[in-house]
This record gives structure tokens, sequence and C-alpha cells, in this order.
């Protein structure tokens, strides 16, 4: 009877960007938060932010230097480009894990779309703020608020499934189709206020007009922060994983 211990691979060690991940932590919430700071100083309005002298919106006497929809816009578009993004990752580690089975892919699919949910729980916050400002209520049944809340739930339900799902191979597949299919409402979301011109949400990104200078560069250096910030956690979290993943690795073999 052979004595020969079966030899457990252990999960690599982290390298370049794990080293990189906290400066690009530090750097984009600097960047995000002298975005936002200047948006309240030398930004001019967003269009449609302007009322004329003071109106009543939500049961609320407002003026220009009052109405903070202008500010919120620098914050509330780049965490929902992020959280567009980090779902695109999804999917993308979805496919290549139903392509080699590999079970990293499956930790990177889950890693990105907690990072996905947290951008899309940030942007359902701004975007209440925005729509009771711009709007006067918290809430509207129009097609971007109902397809985004739709992707939110969506993605609750990607951690509802894993957490259902006790077999590691049965859950990254399932995971990685729902993923999947849960990027297909990222598309709808960013292209509905096209497909449906009745919709009272604003297009942000549009061809007839463009950015003033001025909102263009707050907008950027928004945007990066986000990015930036959005990347770290990503490989913050994975590091975190991966880690836990090396002591089990450890522990099984200390068992054997």
């Amino acid at each position: 009877m052979s004595n020969t211990k079966k030899a457990v691979k252990l999960p690599e060690a982290g390298g370049i960007f794990d080293k990189i991940a906290p400066i690009a932590l530090l750097t984009g919430a600097l960047l995000a938060t002298l975005g936002f700071i200047l948006t309240f100083t030398i930004a001019s309005l967003v269009p449609g932010a302007a009322v004329n002298g003071v109106e009543l919106i939500g049961d609320q006497m407002v003026s220009n230097k009052l109405l903070l929809s202008q500010n919120i816009f620098y914050f509330h578009v780049p965490v929902a480009i992020a959280s567009m993004l980090a779902l695109g990752f999804t999917a993308y580690y979805g496919i290549r894990f139903l392509m080699t089975k590999e079970a990293r892919f499956d930790t990177c699919a889950k890693v990105v779309t907690e990072v996905a949910l947290v951008f899309i729980i940030c942007t359902m916050a701004s975007g209440e703020l925005w729509t009771r400002f711009e709007w006067g209520v918290w809430w509207a049944w129009e097609p971007r608020l109902t397809t985004y809340l739709i992707l939110m739930l969506l993605v609750i339900g990607y951690f509802i499934l894993r957490n259902a799902i006790d077999d590691p191979e049965r859950r990254a597949s399932y995971a990685a189709v729902f993923g999947i299919i849960t990027f297909v409402d990222v598309p709808i979301c960013f292209m509905i206020t096209r497909m449906i011109p009745s919709s009272v949400h604003p297009v942000v990104f549009r061809t007839d007009s463009g950015m003033p200078p001025d909102r263009l560069v707050l907008f950027l250096i928004c945007f990066f922060g986000m990015l930036l910030i959005a990347f770290a956690l990503y490989r913050l979290r994975f590091r975190q994983v991966r880690l836990a993943e090396r002591v089990a690795a450890l522990k099984e073999q200390l068992d054997d």
C-alpha cells in the first residue's frame, strides 16, 4: 500500500496588479473626491438642471444654487458605467469558465460581480437623489429606471443562485450561464432611452451636442477615478479570496 500523498495545487500568489491595487484605490479616491468637489465650485449647470428663478420641486422651493442634480450627475454616471463594465467582465469570465472549466475563472466572475453590485447600489442611491431633485419624486416607472432595477435584481439573483448550490462545479457552471444572461440587460439599459424616445430619462451620451470643456474635464476626472476604485476593489477582494483558498489548500495538505 503506497503512502504517497496526493499533492494539492496551491492557488498562485499575487502579481503586479495586487501591488498597485492600493495605489490605484488611493488615486481613484482622490480623483473622484477632487472632481466631485470641483462640481460644486466651478462647473456650469448640466442641461436640464437650471430652473427659472425659484420653482416648486418635491414640495420644496428650489433655486439654481440649491439644485443638486448637476452635482449628482458627476457621481451617478461614472458609477453606472463602472457597474456595466464590471458586468461585462462577469460575462467574459463566465464564458472562459464554460470553455475551460478552470475554477479561477469562476472566482474572477464571482469577485467582479461583487464589485458590480457595490456600484449598482451606488447608482441606484444616487439616481434616487437625482430623481427627487429633478422630477420631484423618489421613483418613476420609466424605462431606464425599470430596466436598471431589473439588472440589480438579476445580480442579487446571481448570488442567491450561488448560495443555493453546494456542488462547486455545478455552481460555477450555473453561475456562469446566469452571469452571461444578466449581462444581456446591460446594453438594454444603455440603449433604452434611444429605443423609447418618450422616456423622461435624459440621454447622457448624444451626438447632437457635447459637454462644455469645464464639465467634460470634471466628468473625466470622476470617471477615471471610479474606474480606478473599481479595479482596486476587484484586485483587493480577489487577493483576499485567493489567500483564503491557499489557506484551505494548505489545511488539506496537512490533513492528508
